[in-house]
Parts: C-alpha cells; sequence; structure tokens
C-alpha cells in the first residue's frame, strides 16, 4: 500500500507530522487567498453574476459538504484516510485550472455556468477529503495541544495570506491600469493559476503526513447507525444545534460583506483588500491569545466570548450607511473590521476544536461529519437566501426620523434606516442571538464564567499596551490582578460550578 497506516506513532514522528500539517496549512492559505474571497466574488460579478448567483456561489461549498454522509462508510471501508485525502484532494484543487481558463475558452454567459458546476464538483470532492482529514487530525494531535497547535497554523496562515492578499490585490489594480477593460477577467486568470500550483504542493505534504491506524470496529459499521449516532448524544446534540444555527447566521450575511462594499458603497477592490488584511491581522495578532484560552479554560468559554462580539460586529454593517455613505463611513468600516478580526479567531479556532474535543476517540468521523452534514446544510440554504432577500428588499426601505420643530427652525435625526442588505444583516444579528442562547446549554469540561474570560483577554490587551506605552496613568488603568480571577475559580469550585 503506498500510504501505510501504522497502530502507533512514535514521538518523532507525530512531530514530523505535525510540522507537515503547518506545512499543508500554508500552501492551503495561499490557494484560498488566490482564489477565494475577494478575486472570487469579483470574478463572478465580472462574468455578470447577480446577488442570487453569488449566494449560490456561497452556498456551493457549503452544501457540497452534504456528501460528507456517504463518505464516513468509504473511511470506514477503506480506513486509510491519508490516501483519500490524497485521491479526492488533488482532482479538487486542479478544478481551479479549469476555472483560470474560462475567460480563454467560454464566452460570458457560459463561463458563468462552468464556474458554477466546475465549483460544485469540486467542493464536493473536497467534502470527501475532508471527512478523512477531520477523523485523522482527531487521532494525530495531542488532545492537550489542540488549541495551541491549531492557533499557532491558524496564524502562520494568515502571516502568510496578508501579504500574499496584498500583492494580489495590487497586482489586479495595476492589470486593470495596464490593460482594457474587456481583459480583466484574465487577470484574475494567473491569479487562479497560481493558486492551482500552491494546492498541488500541498498534496505532496501531504502525502508525508503519517496516519495511526483506526481503533478496529467491533462489529461491520451500520451506516444508518454511524448517522444517528451523534444525535443519541444528548450534550453532542446541544453542539450540533448550537453549531447550525450560527452556521446559518454567519453565512446569512458574511458573504455579501464584499459584494455590499464593492457595489452598494462603491469602494475600490484595493481598499477592500485592506480592510481585510487589517482584520486579518488583528486576528493574527489574537490566535495565540484564543489558543491559550481554550488550552487553559475550554472552548465554550472562548466562545461565549467571542461569539457575541462577532454577531456585533454583523449588526453593525447596517450602520455603514444614513441611508448613504456619511463622515463616519469608513471609521465604522475600520472598527468593524478590527473587532471582525479579534472575534473571528476566537470562533474559528474554538468552534472547530470544541467538536474534536467532544467526539469519542474512534468516533470522530461519524460524530464530526454529521455535525458537518447539518452545519452545512444550515450554511449552504443560508446565503441562498441571503440572495433572493437582496432582491427582494432592493426597492424597500425602513427608516425612523426623529423631527424637532420650532419657530424658525426644523432640524431631522435619521436614527435608522435599513435597506436591501440591512435587513439581513439584523436577522444575521438576532439568530446569532439565540445561538449563543444554544451555547448555554453544550457541557465540556473546564468551561468558566465568560466574564473571567473577559477579564484574561483585557489583561492580555493590558500586557501589550504596558509594553507600548510609558504613560503612568494608562498603564495603571490597564492593570488587573490576578488574585481575582484566582478568588473567582476558587469561589466557583467551592459552589460547583
Amino acid at each position: 500500500m503506498r500510504f501505510p497506516v501504522k497502530d502507533t506513532l512514535t514521538d518523532q514522528e507525530i512531530e514530523s507530522g505535525l510540522k507537515s500539517v503547518i506545512k499543508d496549512g500554508l500552501t492551503s492559505q495561499a490557494m484560498v487567498t488566490l482564489t477565494g474571497g475577494v478575486f472570487l466574488v469579483a470574478f463572478a460579478l465580472k462574468l455578470g453574476a447577480s446577488n442570487t448567483v453569488i449566494g449560490l456561489l456561497a452556498a456551493i461549498p457549503a452544501l457540497a459538504q452534504l456528501v460528507q454522509i456517504p463518505s464516513i462508510y468509504l473511511v470506514e471501508k477503506i480506513r486509510n484516510r491519508r490516501a483519500i485525502c490524497v485521491y479526492m484532494l488533488t482532482p479538487a484543487r486542479l478544478f481551479w485550472l479549469l476555472i483560470g481558463l474560462i475567460p480563454f475558452l467560454f464566452s460570458i454567459e457560459a463561463g458563468l455556468i462552468i464556474l458554477i458546476i466546475a465549483l460544485l464538483i469540486r467542493s464536493s470532492l473536497v467534502a470527501i477529503g475532508s471527512t478523512g482529514w477531520s477523523s485523522w487530525m482527531r487521532d494525530l494531535v495531542p488532545q492537550g495541544r489542540l488549541g495551541s497547535f491549531f492557533s499557532k497554523r491558524m496564524a502562520l496562515a494568515t502571516a502568510l495570506g496578508i501579504p500574499l492578499s496584498l500583492a494580489a490585490g495590487f497586482y489586479i489594480d495595476y492589470w486593470k491600469r495596464l490593460f482594457p477593460t474587456s481583459y480583466e477577467l484574465y487577470g484574475y486568470s494567473a491569479l487562479f493559476f497560481l493558486g492551482c500550483l500552491a494546492g498541488i504542493l500541498g498534496i505532496y505534504v501531504i502525502s508525508t503526513i503519517p496516519e495511526p491506524r483506526m481503533p478496529a470496529a467491533k462489529e461491520k459499521p451500520n451506516f444508518l447507525k454511524l448517522i444517528l449516532q451523534p444525535l443519541r448524544d444528548p450534550n453532542f446534540k446541544n453542539l450540533i444545534a448550537f453549531l447550525s444555527s450560527w452556521s446559518f447566521a454567519v453565512n446569512l450575511a458574511a458573504p455579501f460583506f464584499t459584494v455590499y462594499m464593492l457595489k452598494r458603497l462603491e469602494l475600490d477592490m484595493s481598499f477592500v483588500i485592506v480592510l481585510a488584511v487589517v482584520s486579518q491581522l488583528v486576528s493574527l495578532a489574537f490566535f495565540r491569545v484564543w489558543g491559550k484560552f481554550s488550552d487553559r479554560f475550554s472552548n465554550k468559554s472562548v466562545l461565549r466570548v467571542s461569539g457575541p462580539l462577532f454577531i456585533g460586529c454583523i449588526f453593525a454593517w447596517t450602520f455603514t450607511t444614513m441611508p448613504e455613505k456619511y463622515l463616519l463611513t469608513i471609521p465604522l468600516l475600520v472598527a468593524i473590521h478590527i473587532f471582525t478580526g479579534i472575534s473571528a479567531a476566537g470562533v474559528s479556532l474554538a468552534s472547530g476544536n470544541i467538536g474534536l474535543k467532544l467526539a469519542p476517540k474512534g468516533q470522530a468521523t461519524a460524530f464530526l461529519a454529521t455535525t458537518n452534514f447539518i452545519n452545512s446544510l444550515a450554511a449552504g440554504v443560508a446565503p441562498v437566501l441571503g440572495g433572493r432577500f437582496a432582491d427582494f428588499f432592493a426597492e424597500r426601505e425602513l427608516s425612523w426620523t426623529l423631527r424637532w420643530t420650532s419657530p424658525g427652525k426644523d432640524l431631522a435625526f435619521q436614527t435608522l434606516n435599513l435597506q436591501q442588505w440591512d435587513f439581513f444583516f439584523l436577522l444575521a444579528f438576532l439568530i446569532g442571538l439565540y445561538s449563543i442562547h444554544r451555547l448555554a446549554r453544550v457541557k465540556e469540561i473546564g468551561e468558566i464564567k465568560e466574564r473571567i474570560v473577559i477579564h484574561e483577554l483585557m489583561s492580555e490587551i493590558g500586557r501589550t499596551t504596558r509594553n507600548l506605552s510609558t504613560v503612568g496613568g494608562l498603564r495603571h488603568i490597564t492593570q488587573f490582578s490576578f488574585s481575582i480571577v484566582r478568588a473567582t475559580l476558587k469561589k466557583n469550585k467551592r459552589n460547583g460550578i
């Protein structure tokens, strides 16, 4: 067998494998940066994509995850997760070559159809590979290092993605100045070709990661039983309820942030990329903080702090127009991206790790695949509805104006104005609040009150401020006594919290 599995891995093999996982994260980040996000949306818009089509493109990767359910049987039957990843991800990443060739081979109308079909097939192959990958990482990465390891992986990947996205953004702007508008699509093709090359390099790295043998099944796996098993676990069922409602809330709004800035706010692509880089820089700074908190306290504790902050940022998008761009639009966008970066680092790290942690050892394939199935269904339906909402509310408006009238003076203050995307930004915020409520029902060993995590977070920020500032008053304000944390922890322990 080309990709042998081992009954046990030595410490040296584990450490070597973890280094390869880091390298795969870097190559994957390079591929995603050059082929996704702002560049893919802009490419689709140039092909004539409507809001509904943009929603469909955002939904395809999520809906394709539904094939993870039958892929559970594939993993359990073959029991070689490395081989599954390599053979599924290789053709999936080669599809970026086809997408890059669209401007050369197809008309605008046909190109959009080819883009949709290519992304659908590619995403389905990725979903099959992801089923084996999640189970593989669950057995490879030591449990006590899940938070710190994946935070390091995310931080390094983000550190690579930042300069790469800036370089790609400046390249696109330069391409637009150098060539006529009719040649703009070819500039994106070059990015997709480079992304494909990075993805293929990542396949080689994946092939070098050692794989521990999956625990032997006590009986022949029953497909239906595997699927329903996570739903019979009350705690894991609560986790699924939280993650699915959270996925719906986030994906109802997030796929349209780029469209909103490019079309509604009419911002230059270079500025949109700069905002994304600002968010990534902040995430990079906070990956280590959240990773340490998830290992020291719990993933749930991190989510109960980062989650509300993230959905608060979604709600803040409704105030970026009043009803059009105004003096505070740009400062508010910068603030939104900063706080989104802080919260997204914690959410992405903890939401992934909590599933890995709560899934029983040896049964991670079924538990994680079922979770991904339900989450993907929610995440796939949400952007399609979001696209339809954007079109439906395009000519609708809800406003609330306070008016003061006096002799010789008439003042009006517009306190609320909702148009088009604003409506489902608000809806996403409300659904996000519900998901946080569902999180409270999840039980995880080590969870503590969120106020302690907030205090620790402020302390981390305070230490950074003290290191950068010589102002005594500022240092005094940001000081925090760890005795409060210790006393609180002891009190909670005595009270059985």
